[in-house]
């Protein structure tokens, strides 16, 4: 067997077990998203339960975000220094990261009132740019990471890399976005 038809068998395996993997990328992708937006619209003390606003989150999953944008540069500099092994452990932190960062966003959103953007001006239009494709691009971003991710752990590291290429910086842009907007936001918690 030459070794262009072992590499071939080898990405036929790789293929093989991305596919079993598809479904669940495809009902996370639009899971996370749809679960996100209801529990958004979910606020307990409106509903009547007696729960104490999480108003301490906000600066903590800011934090997270900025932890992600490092962690997901590191990662790079990891593989582009042949380190996958250490690549590998930074991007599933950054996705352990992700999750936690929704987590905390969701509880917040359902036990305190929504803060509204008290900036006038020029800065009012650019704060609802930056907040507008955050979340459009937290949205996109969601089966990029997924696929990325499943490619790179099945071993199929052509296709890894080719799609790494837009799921980095999207996801780059999202988690630092985040930040920004929590600065830009920030001034007004409890006005």
């Amino acid at each position: 067997m030459g070794k262009e038809q072992g590499l071939r068998i080898k990405e036929q395996g790789a293929r093989s077990k991305e596919r079993k993997y598809n479904r669940w990328i495809a009902i996370l992708s639009i899971a996370i998203p749809l679960m996100v937006a209801v529990l958004f619209g979910v606020n307990l003390r409106d509903l009547g339960y007696d729960v104490t606003p999480l108003t301490f989150l906000p600066p903590i999953y800011a934090t997270i975000n900025g932890l992600t944008a490092v962690l997901l540069i590191t990662a790079v500099v990891a593989i582009r220094n042949g380190n996958r092994k250490v690549h590998e452990t930074l991007v599933k932190i950054c996705i352990g990261c992700s999750a936690a960062f929704l987590l905390m966003y969701v509880a917040y959103h359902m036990t305190a009132e929504s803060t509204p953007y008290g900036g006038e001006g020029t800065i009012r239009y650019v704060y609802f740019a930056i907040l507008i494709s955050h979340i459009l691009l937290s949205v996109v971003v969601i089966p990029f990471v997924l696929i990325t991710f499943v490619r790179g752990l099945s071993g199929d590291f052509i296709r890894h890399r080719k799609l790494a290429r837009y799921t980095f910086p999207l996801w780059l842009y999202v988690a630092v976005s985040g930040v920004v907007v929590y600065l830009m936001i920030s001034p007004y918690y409890g006005s």
